[in-house]
């Protein structure tokens, strides 16, 4: 059975300090570092995705002066600075493929991004006939909820790896999380991280 694993987004724009920091994302980094360290070779595909917005225009409404934090962001992510590139906790040398997106539009699923050789997410996971995929990155209420239930709804197995994501509030990921679980994706743990696992019944912690 071919796996897949997904990295979300793990960038320095949602990392502590970026433009939209999330608390524990260089924790997350860290983690997934060690996950891979330990268990890559379990992987036939390693895609990491990276928000990758236009420096001009309001990317179809995703950037705003005054955003409403849901449907509209301050900027962040901009293609070529340093908020869009990984967190320098991550160690992307076992990534497979790097998926861009959010190029003039929003964008939260990992699906809605494309290789730079054109190649999208499902092209990839049908061309290598991968059934289950595990997910980790930021931030779980919303990029991580996204490309998960985009996982599901393509017909994969999901795993959330609950240790290696962290989300922008507990209510949101809390609810996130459960409403993956509802739609089949198993939560778990992988214990290669330092960070706590998160929990259904009581959010990020």
């Amino acid at each position: 059975m071919t796996r897949a694993l997904f990295i979300v987004d793990v960038q320095n724009d949602f990392t502590e300090g970026g433009a939209l920091g999330v608390d524990g994302g260089d924790a997350v980094a860290a983690a997934i570092t060690a996950h891979l360290a330990r268990h890559a070779e379990e992987y036939d595909v390693i895609v990491a995705s990276r928000d990758w917005h236009d420096g001009d225009g309001d990317n179809g409404g995703h950037f705003s002066t005054s955003p409403d934090y849901i449907d509209s962001w301050p900027v962040h992510c901009v293609a070529g600075t340093p908020g869009a590139d990984y967190d320098p906790g991550l160690d992307t040398s076992a990534v497979t493929h790097h998926v861009k997106k959010g190029q003039g539009i929003p964008a939260y699923s990992l699906f809605e991004g494309v290789t730079d050789a054109g190649e999208t997410v499902d092209d990839i996971l049908t061309a290598h006939g991968v059934v289950e995929v595990d997910v980790a990155g930021i931030a779980t209420d919303h990029c991580v909820r996204a490309s998960a239930l985009d996982a599901i709804a393509h017909g994969r197995r999901v795993r959330i790896l609950t240790d290696l994501i962290a989300g922008v509030a507990p209510a949101p990921s809390q609810a996130a999380l459960a409403e993956l679980a509802h739609a089949g994706a198993e939560l778990v743990a992988t214990g290669d991280g330092d960070r706590p696992a998160a929990d259904v019944g009581e959010g990020e912690r």
